[in-house]
């Protein structure tokens, strides 16, 4: 049977090996990377849950975790996309596992997020898509705009 239940601190390990699947899905990123990215990224993410930054939800089926998603809530501008907020949402580390996608489960996760996101008040919404997604954010009207990266390169 399948439950959705809200991530807590306890989940950092899970969420951290999500996101490092949905980036190796991708496949881009070298392993080496990856592994760096996810030894940084679990502490941030239980520091962000235990502060109230994150709220994320974990999809189960009969206690296995085969997908989750998260969002964060970050300080933000007035914009002409909201006159007074000072806060913004950003939808981050959808994943579900290879074997139950197409069931649904990343729109509903999705959604949960963005009730969460209107629950705080918080009228904007962003996220990084894959190609894959891009449909199932589109259905639930994300939009592209025109955002650009700066990186700086490090060498090594």
């Amino acid at each position: 049977m399948l439950e959705t239940r809200l991530a807590t601190v306890a989940d950092a390990v899970l969420i951290a090996a999500h996101r490092r699947a949905m980036f190796a899905a991708m496949g881009s990123t070298p392993a080496s990377v990856l592994d760096a990215m996810t030894r940084n990224f679990e502490p941030w993410v239980a520091r962000m849950i235990a502060e109230g930054k994150y709220t994320g939800w974990i999809t189960q089926e009969d206690g296995r975790p085969i997908a989750s998603a998260g969002l964060l809530v970050l300080d933000w501008p007035p914009h002409p996309l909201d006159l007074a907020g000072e806060h913004r949402g950003y939808l981050l580390n959808v994943f579900v596992d290879p074997e139950f996608r197409r069931r649904g489960l990343a729109h509903a996760l999705v959604d949960r997020c963005l009730t969460e996101a209107h629950r705080r008040g918080l009228r904007v919404v962003a996220l990084h898509s894959s190609d894959a997604a891009r449909s199932i954010y589109e259905a639930l009207g994300f939009r592209a705009t025109n955002e650009m990266f700066y990186v700086e390169q490090v060498e090594g």
